[in-house]
């Protein structure tokens, strides 16, 4: 699995990471642990996901985390989670 981070700041990618997770963890795992190793990068807080959060990404494979997404003060105006490629198993 292939997932993008990227932080937007005035309709700008201010930071991006790409993380590769070839695990054999299930998605939910592939994509939490992600989430941490980017916001290590980042340098930022841990998101909640919010239920339109999991609905979207469920949905289209990618979700942004807003401010109210933040429990801290955050100085961008969203993170944005996308998948690039996902683990095919036949």
């Amino acid at each position: 699995m292939r997932l993008w981070f990227r932080e937007i700041s005035n309709n700008r990618t201010v930071k991006e990471l790409v993380i590769n997770d070839e695990t054999g963890d299930t998605r939910t795992h592939k994509v939490l642990h992600a989430l941490d190793r980017a916001c290590a990068s980042f340098d930022l807080p841990h998101p909640i996901w919010l239920k339109a959060n999991e609905r979207e990404f469920a949905r289209i494979a990618r979700t942004r985390f807003r401010r109210d997404s933040f429990v801290e003060e955050i100085n961008f105006d969203y993170l944005e989670i996308q998948v690039l490629e996902e683990d095919l198993f036949i």
